[in-house]
Protein backbone atom coordinates (compact mmCIF):
# COMPACT_ATOMS: atom_id res chain seq x y z
CA UNK A 1 0.00 0.00 0.00
CA UNK A 2 2.70 2.36 1.11
CA UNK A 3 4.71 1.39 -2.67
CA UNK A 4 2.23 2.49 -4.48
CA UNK A 5 0.78 5.95 -2.15
CA UNK A 6 4.45 6.50 -2.86
CA UNK A 7 4.53 6.14 -6.55
CA UNK A 8 0.94 8.11 -6.82
CA UNK A 9 3.69 11.14 -5.08
CA UNK A 10 6.31 10.71 -6.95
CA UNK A 11 4.09 11.14 -10.10
CA UNK A 12 2.06 14.26 -8.80
CA UNK A 13 5.85 15.68 -7.90
CA UNK A 14 6.86 14.64 -11.21
CA UNK A 15 4.23 16.19 -12.74
CA UNK A 16 4.24 19.40 -10.25
CA UNK A 17 7.69 19.44 -11.91
CA UNK A 18 6.53 19.11 -15.45
CA UNK A 19 4.07 22.12 -15.14
CA UNK A 20 6.13 24.61 -13.29
CA UNK A 21 9.00 23.68 -16.51
CA UNK A 22 6.50 24.00 -18.62
CA UNK A 23 5.42 27.26 -17.54
CA UNK A 24 8.80 29.27 -17.22
CA UNK A 25 9.48 27.27 -20.73
CA UNK A 26 6.15 29.29 -22.29
CA UNK A 27 7.35 32.40 -20.46
CA UNK A 28 11.15 32.63 -21.23
CA UNK A 29 9.82 31.67 -24.63
CA UNK A 30 7.20 34.78 -24.53
CA UNK A 31 9.84 37.17 -23.21
CA UNK A 32 12.34 36.25 -25.66
CA UNK A 33 9.86 36.77 -28.80
CA UNK A 34 9.05 40.28 -27.31
CA UNK A 35 12.54 40.90 -26.38
CA UNK A 36 13.07 40.16 -30.79
CA UNK A 37 9.63 41.72 -31.39
CA UNK A 38 10.77 44.96 -29.28
CA UNK A 39 14.59 44.61 -31.22
CA UNK A 40 12.66 44.91 -34.25
CA UNK A 41 10.58 47.51 -33.72
CA UNK A 42 13.53 49.11 -32.27
CA UNK A 43 15.96 48.21 -35.43
CA UNK A 44 13.12 49.55 -38.03
CA UNK A 45 13.00 52.85 -36.08
CA UNK A 46 15.85 53.60 -36.33
CA UNK A 47 16.11 52.74 -40.02
CA UNK A 48 12.95 54.90 -40.89
CA UNK A 49 14.74 57.87 -39.11
CA UNK A 50 17.65 57.76 -41.41
CA UNK A 51 15.38 57.04 -43.87
CA UNK A 52 13.44 60.65 -43.09
CA UNK A 53 16.76 62.26 -42.62
CA UNK A 54 17.55 60.93 -46.03
CA UNK A 55 14.36 62.26 -47.55
CA UNK A 56 14.74 65.70 -45.71
CA UNK A 57 18.60 65.79 -46.99
CA UNK A 58 16.25 65.41 -50.71
CA UNK A 59 14.53 68.18 -49.67
CA UNK A 60 16.90 70.56 -49.24
CA UNK A 61 18.51 69.32 -52.72
CA UNK A 62 14.86 69.89 -54.62
CA UNK A 63 14.84 73.20 -53.29
CA UNK A 64 18.46 74.58 -53.92
CA UNK A 65 18.04 73.33 -57.18
CA UNK A 66 14.16 75.07 -57.65
CA UNK A 67 16.31 78.58 -56.00
CA UNK A 68 19.07 78.14 -59.01
CA UNK A 69 16.64 77.72 -61.65
CA UNK A 70 14.98 81.41 -60.96
CA UNK A 71 13.81 83.52 -58.42
CA UNK A 72 10.16 82.56 -58.52
CA UNK A 73 8.22 80.01 -56.41
CA UNK A 74 4.87 78.38 -57.38
CA UNK A 75 2.54 75.06 -57.92
CA UNK A 76 4.95 74.83 -61.14
CA UNK A 77 7.96 73.58 -59.50
CA UNK A 78 9.29 70.62 -59.03
CA UNK A 79 8.81 70.50 -55.19
CA UNK A 80 5.20 70.97 -55.27
CA UNK A 81 5.06 68.39 -57.99
CA UNK A 82 4.54 64.58 -56.11
CA UNK A 83 5.25 62.71 -58.84
CA UNK A 84 8.74 64.39 -58.98
CA UNK A 85 9.45 64.32 -55.81
CA UNK A 86 8.65 60.48 -55.71
CA UNK A 87 10.86 60.01 -58.61
CA UNK A 88 13.70 62.24 -56.06
CA UNK A 89 12.76 59.68 -53.58
CA UNK A 90 13.41 56.88 -55.44
CA UNK A 91 16.98 57.67 -55.64
CA UNK A 92 17.40 56.91 -51.86
CA UNK A 93 19.40 53.47 -51.74
CA UNK A 94 16.98 51.75 -49.36
CA UNK A 95 16.33 48.25 -50.35
CA UNK A 96 13.15 48.12 -48.04
CA UNK A 97 10.64 50.03 -47.26
CA UNK A 98 8.72 53.04 -48.33
CA UNK A 99 9.29 56.92 -48.04
CA UNK A 100 6.74 59.77 -48.80
CA UNK A 101 6.83 63.36 -48.75
CA UNK A 102 5.36 66.44 -49.17
CA UNK A 103 6.56 69.74 -49.41
CA UNK A 104 4.29 72.80 -49.00
CA UNK A 105 5.25 76.92 -48.98
CA UNK A 106 5.00 78.83 -45.86
CA UNK A 107 4.25 81.76 -47.50
CA UNK A 108 1.06 80.09 -49.21
CA UNK A 109 -0.19 81.03 -45.38
CA UNK A 110 -1.45 84.12 -43.91
CA UNK A 111 1.34 85.10 -40.90
CA UNK A 112 -0.31 85.59 -37.65
CA UNK A 113 2.28 87.47 -36.25
CA UNK A 114 2.55 90.02 -38.91
CA UNK A 115 -0.94 91.02 -37.48
CA UNK A 116 0.46 93.45 -35.32
CA UNK A 117 3.49 96.18 -36.30
CA UNK A 118 6.90 94.82 -35.02
CA UNK A 119 9.49 95.86 -33.76
CA UNK A 120 7.32 98.28 -31.72
CA UNK A 121 4.88 95.73 -31.09
CA UNK A 122 1.66 97.94 -30.02
CA UNK A 123 -0.72 98.71 -32.78
CA UNK A 124 -2.58 96.51 -35.81
CA UNK A 125 -0.41 96.12 -38.80
CA UNK A 126 -3.49 97.94 -41.09
CA UNK A 127 -2.86 96.25 -43.92
CA UNK A 128 -2.77 93.01 -42.67
CA UNK A 129 -6.27 93.78 -39.95
CA UNK A 130 -7.99 94.30 -43.34
CA UNK A 131 -6.69 91.28 -44.51
CA UNK A 132 -7.85 89.11 -41.58
CA UNK A 133 -11.08 90.78 -41.15
CA UNK A 134 -12.01 89.79 -44.67
CA UNK A 135 -10.33 86.22 -44.20
CA UNK A 136 -12.40 85.63 -41.70
CA UNK A 137 -15.82 87.59 -42.60
CA UNK A 138 -15.63 84.75 -46.14
CA UNK A 139 -14.76 82.08 -43.65
CA UNK A 140 -17.43 82.23 -41.14
CA UNK A 141 -20.05 82.86 -43.68
CA UNK A 142 -19.06 79.53 -45.68
CA UNK A 143 -19.75 77.29 -42.48
CA UNK A 144 -22.54 75.02 -42.98
CA UNK A 145 -25.48 74.73 -40.65
CA UNK A 146 -24.06 72.01 -38.57
CA UNK A 147 -21.31 74.73 -37.69
CA UNK A 148 -24.47 76.27 -35.16
CA UNK A 149 -24.02 73.56 -33.11
CA UNK A 150 -20.29 74.53 -31.74
CA UNK A 151 -21.29 78.61 -32.12
CA UNK A 152 -23.28 79.56 -28.46
CA UNK A 153 -23.51 82.79 -30.82
CA UNK A 154 -22.77 84.40 -34.22
CA UNK A 155 -18.95 85.04 -34.56
CA UNK A 156 -18.44 88.19 -36.24
CA UNK A 157 -14.28 89.11 -37.89
CA UNK A 158 -13.71 90.93 -34.76
CA UNK A 159 -14.22 88.55 -31.80
CA UNK A 160 -11.46 86.22 -33.00
CA UNK A 161 -9.02 89.60 -34.28
CA UNK A 162 -8.93 91.85 -31.34
CA UNK A 163 -7.74 88.78 -28.90
CA UNK A 164 -5.27 88.12 -31.32
CA UNK A 165 -3.55 91.46 -31.05
CA UNK A 166 -3.98 91.42 -27.67
CA UNK A 167 -2.21 88.24 -27.62
CA UNK A 168 0.60 89.51 -29.70
CA UNK A 169 1.07 93.18 -28.76
CA UNK A 170 3.82 94.14 -26.08
CA UNK A 171 1.33 95.98 -24.14
CA UNK A 172 -0.39 94.17 -21.34
CA UNK A 173 -2.85 97.06 -19.71
CA UNK A 174 -6.22 97.98 -19.54
CA UNK A 175 -6.19 99.15 -22.95
CA UNK A 176 -7.71 96.17 -24.27
CA UNK A 177 -8.55 96.14 -28.28
CA UNK A 178 -12.47 96.95 -28.99
CA UNK A 179 -15.10 95.31 -26.59
CA UNK A 180 -14.01 92.10 -27.57
CA UNK A 181 -10.30 92.05 -26.85
CA UNK A 182 -8.25 90.19 -24.01
CA UNK A 183 -5.20 90.79 -21.96
CA UNK A 184 -4.05 88.95 -19.13
CA UNK A 185 -6.36 89.61 -16.66
CA UNK A 186 -8.90 87.49 -18.60
CA UNK A 187 -6.75 84.62 -18.91
CA UNK A 188 -5.92 84.51 -15.19
CA UNK A 189 -9.51 84.02 -14.20
CA UNK A 190 -9.68 81.00 -16.22
CA UNK A 191 -9.78 77.35 -14.76
CA UNK A 192 -6.71 76.54 -14.49
CA UNK A 193 -5.22 80.15 -15.32
CA UNK A 194 -2.42 80.83 -17.66
CA UNK A 195 -0.40 84.03 -18.83
CA UNK A 196 -1.22 85.98 -22.05
CA UNK A 197 1.55 85.73 -24.48
CA UNK A 198 2.11 89.33 -25.32
CA UNK A 199 4.86 88.70 -27.96
CA UNK A 200 4.67 86.70 -31.37
CA UNK A 201 2.89 83.19 -31.44
CA UNK A 202 5.99 80.47 -31.23
CA UNK A 203 3.23 77.23 -32.08
CA UNK A 204 0.60 77.27 -34.45
CA UNK A 205 -1.20 75.45 -31.87
CA UNK A 206 -1.25 78.18 -29.50
CA UNK A 207 -4.02 79.94 -31.23
CA UNK A 208 -6.20 77.67 -29.31
CA UNK A 209 -5.48 79.53 -25.89
CA UNK A 210 -6.55 82.73 -27.68
CA UNK A 211 -10.13 83.89 -26.63
CA UNK A 212 -12.25 83.58 -29.52
CA UNK A 213 -10.39 80.25 -31.19
CA UNK A 214 -11.80 76.97 -30.32
CA UNK A 215 -10.75 73.87 -31.35
CA UNK A 216 -13.26 73.42 -33.71
CA UNK A 217 -12.86 76.74 -35.45
CA UNK A 218 -8.82 75.94 -35.59
CA UNK A 219 -9.46 71.95 -36.74
CA UNK A 220 -12.54 72.71 -38.85
CA UNK A 221 -14.46 70.36 -36.54
CA UNK A 222 -18.33 70.50 -38.05
CA UNK A 223 -17.35 73.33 -39.95
CA UNK A 224 -17.74 71.68 -43.56
CA UNK A 225 -14.44 72.43 -44.77
CA UNK A 226 -10.48 72.95 -42.92
CA UNK A 227 -10.01 75.09 -39.79
CA UNK A 228 -8.16 78.26 -39.87
CA UNK A 229 -5.18 76.52 -39.15
CA UNK A 230 -4.69 75.04 -42.48
CA UNK A 231 -4.44 78.41 -43.66
CA UNK A 232 -1.80 80.16 -40.93
CA UNK A 233 0.93 80.39 -40.14
CA UNK A 234 3.94 81.73 -37.25
CA UNK A 235 6.59 81.64 -39.45
CA UNK A 236 8.20 84.70 -41.41
CA UNK A 237 10.20 86.43 -39.05
CA UNK A 238 12.66 88.85 -41.20
CA UNK A 239 15.25 91.09 -39.06
CA UNK A 240 14.84 95.40 -39.62
CA UNK A 241 18.10 97.38 -40.52
CA UNK A 242 18.29 98.00 -36.78
CA UNK A 243 18.79 94.10 -35.96
CA UNK A 244 15.77 94.26 -34.51
CA UNK A 245 13.10 91.67 -36.23
CA UNK A 246 9.33 92.04 -38.06
CA UNK A 247 6.92 90.24 -40.14
CA UNK A 248 5.72 91.16 -43.22
CA UNK A 249 3.39 89.41 -43.82
CA UNK A 250 3.15 89.01 -47.69
CA UNK A 251 1.54 85.96 -48.98
CA UNK A 252 3.01 84.15 -52.63
CA UNK A 253 0.20 84.16 -54.97
CA UNK A 254 1.89 81.77 -56.99
CA UNK A 255 0.93 78.96 -54.13
CA UNK A 256 -1.91 80.76 -51.73
CA UNK A 257 -4.91 78.36 -51.58
CA UNK A 258 -8.61 79.23 -52.31
CA UNK A 259 -9.65 80.96 -49.44
CA UNK A 260 -6.29 82.67 -48.72
CA UNK A 261 -6.77 84.39 -52.22
CA UNK A 262 -10.26 85.19 -51.91
CA UNK A 263 -9.32 87.42 -48.85
CA UNK A 264 -6.38 89.15 -50.97
CA UNK A 265 -9.13 90.24 -53.55
CA UNK A 266 -10.64 93.51 -52.84
CA UNK A 267 -14.36 93.04 -51.33
CA UNK A 268 -16.53 91.76 -54.14
CA UNK A 269 -14.22 90.18 -56.05
CA UNK A 270 -13.41 86.53 -54.04
CA UNK A 271 -15.56 84.95 -56.39
CA UNK A 272 -12.41 85.40 -59.02
CA UNK A 273 -10.39 83.20 -56.30
CA UNK A 274 -10.49 80.26 -58.07
CA UNK A 275 -10.42 80.77 -61.38
CA UNK A 276 -6.79 82.84 -60.56
CA UNK A 277 -5.46 79.58 -58.40
CA UNK A 278 -6.51 77.48 -61.63
CA UNK A 279 -5.22 80.11 -63.86
CA UNK A 280 -1.19 79.01 -62.38
CA UNK A 281 -1.67 75.39 -63.36
CA UNK A 282 -2.90 75.78 -66.78
CA UNK A 283 -1.26 73.39 -69.53
CA UNK A 284 -0.94 72.76 -73.26
CA UNK A 285 0.83 70.06 -74.19
CA UNK A 286 2.14 68.79 -71.00
CA UNK A 287 3.75 72.22 -70.39
CA UNK A 288 2.55 75.26 -68.46
CA UNK A 289 1.33 78.32 -70.15
CA UNK A 290 1.75 81.27 -67.69
CA UNK A 291 4.77 82.94 -66.84
CA UNK A 292 4.19 83.55 -63.12
CA UNK A 293 7.46 85.73 -62.27
CA UNK A 294 5.54 88.74 -62.20
CA UNK A 295 3.29 89.74 -59.01
CA UNK A 296 0.56 91.57 -61.41
CA UNK A 297 0.12 88.00 -63.53
CA UNK A 298 -3.43 87.79 -62.05
CA UNK A 299 -4.58 90.47 -64.08
CA UNK A 300 -3.98 88.43 -66.99
CA UNK A 301 -6.70 86.10 -66.01
CA UNK A 302 -9.97 86.63 -67.60
CA UNK A 303 -12.33 89.12 -65.96
CA UNK A 304 -9.27 90.17 -63.61
CA UNK A 305 -8.05 93.28 -66.04
CA UNK A 306 -9.23 95.85 -63.40
CA UNK A 307 -8.28 93.85 -60.35
CA UNK A 308 -5.88 95.51 -58.27
CA UNK A 309 -4.24 93.46 -54.97
CA UNK A 310 -2.58 95.29 -52.54
CA UNK A 311 1.21 95.04 -53.62
CA UNK A 312 2.01 95.32 -49.85
CA UNK A 313 0.15 92.35 -49.23
CA UNK A 314 1.65 89.75 -52.28
CA UNK A 315 5.21 88.08 -53.24
CA UNK A 316 5.81 85.78 -56.02
CA UNK A 317 9.22 84.03 -53.52
CA UNK A 318 9.61 82.32 -50.57
CA UNK A 319 12.51 80.66 -48.89
CA UNK A 320 10.41 78.39 -46.14
CA UNK A 321 8.99 75.39 -46.49
CA UNK A 322 6.88 73.17 -44.61
CA UNK A 323 7.94 69.20 -45.55
CA UNK A 324 5.73 66.22 -44.13
CA UNK A 325 7.59 63.16 -44.31
CA UNK A 326 6.77 59.35 -43.42
CA UNK A 327 8.22 56.08 -43.77
CA UNK A 328 6.93 52.94 -43.67
CA UNK A 329 9.07 49.49 -43.03
CA UNK A 330 7.91 45.80 -42.01
CA UNK A 331 4.41 47.20 -40.94
CA UNK A 332 5.84 50.06 -39.19
CA UNK A 333 5.41 53.67 -39.73
CA UNK A 334 6.85 57.15 -38.72
CA UNK A 335 6.13 60.89 -39.68
CA UNK A 336 7.94 63.98 -39.26
CA UNK A 337 7.32 67.29 -39.84
CA UNK A 338 10.25 69.79 -40.53
CA UNK A 339 10.59 73.65 -41.02
CA UNK A 340 13.29 74.37 -43.87
CA UNK A 341 14.39 77.81 -44.58
CA UNK A 342 16.18 78.35 -47.82
CA UNK A 343 19.04 80.63 -47.72
CA UNK A 344 22.59 81.64 -49.29
CA UNK A 345 25.71 80.50 -47.67
CA UNK A 346 27.74 83.61 -48.02
CA UNK A 347 31.10 81.94 -48.29
CA UNK A 348 30.24 79.77 -50.38
CA UNK A 349 27.14 81.65 -52.84
CA UNK A 350 25.12 78.33 -53.01
CA UNK A 351 21.91 78.16 -52.01
CA UNK A 352 21.32 75.32 -49.27
CA UNK A 353 18.63 74.60 -46.36
CA UNK A 354 18.90 75.26 -42.67
CA UNK A 355 16.20 73.07 -40.47
CA UNK A 356 14.57 75.57 -38.29
CA UNK A 357 12.13 72.68 -36.42
CA UNK A 358 11.92 69.22 -37.03
CA UNK A 359 9.17 66.96 -34.81
CA UNK A 360 8.31 63.40 -34.76
CA UNK A 361 4.70 62.47 -34.89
Amino acid sequence: MKSTDNRGIALLITLSVVTIMVTVTVALNRRMRNSITDAAVSRDRIIMTHMIDSAVNMACVILAKDKREGPADSLQDDWADPEVVADYLAQIPFDDGEIRMLISDERARLQINALVSYPKGRDFNPAQRELWYRFFDLLLAQQDESADKFISEPIVPDMIINPVKDWLDFGDDDAISGLTGAEDNYYRDLDPPYSCRNGPIRQIAELMRIKGITPELFAGLDMGGAGIGAYITVSGMSETPDHKFTFDGKININTADVPVMAALLPAGQEFLAQAICDFRVEKASESYMHDLTSPTWYKDVPGCADVTINADLITTSSDIFHVEVGAILNDTSMRAAVLLEREKNKKIGKWQCKVLNWTFK
